[in-house]
């Protein structure tokens, strides 16, 4: 893996998304196709995957692999950005380099918030989360 740096275009704050806890803000302008924020990976060996629902953890969780049967918890403040189907923002993993780029899919205006489609980074796919059916809500309470 190649050195990562902290990203300085992006901050955290309550979300303006009911329910939503924290968001992930843009600290200034960023423009359409800009990486916006790297993060290291930690990838779950499949033995931890036995009791993820029952853990808050699991609406954290990045699912990707050919058949998105594996799981990873992005670093930084990847596993912070919040859902929406108007995404401004899309992800891409890069299994190889262990990292995740979040990328502006148009540009985006100092102080919004950061957000990007859970089904799969896809800004295109309306079908209804997974998470959607889990109890607890997600929460970033400090």
């Amino acid at each position: 893996m190649n050195k990562i740096a902290a990203s300085d275009k992006v901050y955290v704050d309550k979300s303006k998304i009911l329910n939503a806890g924290l968001g992930v803000f843009a600290r200034r302008d960023i423009k359409k196709d800009e990486i916006i924020e790297r993060c290291p990976i930690i990838e779950l060996p499949k033995f931890d995957m036995a009791n993820l629902n029952e853990s808050i953890l699991v609406t954290y969780f990045f699912y990707f692999g050919k058949n998105k049967e594996r799981l990873a918890i992005a670093l930084g403040f990847g596993s912070i950005y919040n859902h929406t189907y108007k995404p401004n923002a899309k992800y891409r993993i890069r299994q190889k380099n262990k990292t995740i780029d979040f990328i502006a899919l148009n540009n985006i205006k100092k102080n919004d918030e950061i957000t990007f489609n859970y089904n799969n980074g896809d800004p295109k796919d309306k079908i209804p989360l997974w998470i959607e059916g889990i109890s607890e809500p997600k929460t970033d309470k400090f």
